[in-house]
């Protein structure tokens, strides 16, 4: 029987102030009944517009007609034929304005919970199945990525199951880019991503860290000298941003990025970490993005109080509004309208607080939004003793300052076709270094993009 439920079933979670205080996953996963019973919600459509919401094109469909069945290793099948990382996308994609924002049943009430069901199902092959992928039979021929984030082990994944010879070459001592360094652990448990990169292996891919492309070795001896045929860049964008205001510079003023660096490869949470993170009793983070719920979360469960800071309104508020919502259920104070002027100076040249100034919506920018403008005569100061500044990131310019013939633009980002081809021969590039910083999902997908264009340039250049 089909369920027509206009509502879909909730996520299970530990309590709000039990969590902010741990970094164990927050939300639980649906039983094996509950995800039943969510895929019978599903209507099978014929059109299946839920697909087209997908980056990655999952046969979205067709895995939750098999979990409706109960059969949920022949879902995961489905899953990882266009997936090279489901346990991950099931937890941190924004579904809800991809796949589940086309779903039918979204109508007249709410989608079928696609996101959640795709994280069941990859938990489930991960508990209980032992076997893992099968190495396709060796074509001959090399491709290097340069990076281990989302893009770069999509791209490796796919070219690894057409036959390639892949070695994935990262600068950090463990892979999985920012899924590693950037993702808290109770968003997205190491152990899943550990588990997906496994996986990788398992089909043959090579992963070699430690390894900074443009200090080690350039992309261009990559091809010229270690016979690379094709070199896919999927750095991504690790490079912070700031406001460029007075007291900046101060010792307990961070960058996202390092702060979450810190708390989420380096472990700092912990208590016999080897890597420190300043333990604050009052945080102010700056910034209204995914990455600033983040490193908000993070600081309230080292013990701060934490207010995020936002120049517009809540309705322009670019995070997730899961992530919003579990953020004010964990205690963390908003404060919306609302732009810093001057970080303030104590002892020792940490931060006793943050001067800002009250902001109003005037007319739209250049991208669409209501543009904020300053209230004359509403500067407040916030006490803290920690500023935390999550304004985005840009490309790391190492790779195109020793890449030959590599077009960037002026931002950063590496210029690419709509195939991911860069100004250079047999380079291809994707995600957040082409973007700059936006979701996993994406990068996955422009790592798909880039891995058949880069199977069809080699097939090409050896038939000649």
């Amino acid at each position: 029987m089909p369920n027509m439920s206009l509502k879909k079933h909730e996520m299970p979670a530990q309590d709000a102030n039990v969590r902010n205080k741990n970094f164990k996953e927050v939300a639980l996963g649906y039983t094996a009944e509950t995800a039943i019973d969510e895929a019978k919600r599903c209507l099978n459509c014929k059109n299946k517009p839920c697909i087209g919401g997908c980056p990655v094109k999952i046969h979205i469909p067709e895995f939750i007609a098999k979990v409706a069945e109960g059969d949920f290793e022949a879902a995961y099948q489905i899953i990882q034929k266009t997936s090279s990382l489901p346990a991950v996308c099931g937890r941190v994609c924004p579904q809800e304005t991809q796949c589940e924002s086309k779903c039918v049943r979204g109508i007249k009430g709410e989608p079928v919970a696609i996101g959640r069901l795709e994280r069941f199902v990859a938990d489930w092959h991960n508990a209980n199945s032992c076997d893992l992928p099968q190495k396709a039979e060796p074509n001959g021929h090399k491709v290097a990525v340069v990076g281990s984030g989302p893009a770069g082990l999509t791209c490796a994944g796919d070219l690894a199951k057409r036959g390639y010879d892949v070695t994935i070459f990262e600068a950090l001592h463990l892979a999985g880019g920012v899924l590693v360094y950037g993702i808290p652990e109770f968003r997205l448990p190491k152990s899943i991503v550990e588990k997906e990169i496994d996986n990788l292996k398992a089909l043959g891919v090579k992963v070699e860290t430690n390894m900074v492309v443009g200090r080690v070795f350039s992309v261009d001896e990559l091809m010229d000298e270690y016979g690379f045929e094709s070199v896919f860049i999927g750095s991504g964008a690790g490079l912070p941003r700031f406001m460029n205001i007075p007291g900046e510079n101060l010792k307990s003023v961070f960058s996202a990025n390092e702060f979450l660096t810190r708390v989420n490869l380096m472990k700092a949470y912990k208590d016999d970490a080897r890597t420190p993170v300043f333990h604050a009793q009052r945080v102010v983070v700056v910034g209204g993005g995914n990455v600033a719920m983040d490193a908000a979360r993070c600081a309230k469960r080292l013990g701060a109080d934490v207010h995020i800071v936002y120049r517009r309104s809540e309705t322009e508020l670019p995070a997730r509004a899961e992530e919003v919502e579990h953020a004010k259920e964990e205690g963390i104070v908003f404060q919306f309208l609302t732009n810093p002027t001057r970080v303030l100076e104590g002892e020792n040249g940490m931060v006793a607080g943050i001067e800002c100034i009250r902001m109003e919506l005037g007319e739209p920018d250049a991208s669409g939004r209501r543009r904020p403008v300053e209230v004359a005569g509403s500067e407040f100061t916030i006490d803290c003793d920690c500023v935390i500044m999550a304004l985005g990131t840009s490309p790391n310019p190492l790779i195109k300052n020793t890449t030959k013939g590599l077009e960037t633009q002026k931002w950063g980002g590496i210029v690419t076709d709509e195939h991911g081809l860069t100004s250079r021969e047999g380079v291809y590039a994707g995600g957040d270094a082409v973007t700059g910083a936006a979701t996993v999902i994406l990068a996955m997908g422009a790592g798909k993009t880039a891995a058949e264009a880069i199977d069809e340039y080699i097939k090409n250049k050896s038939a000649k």
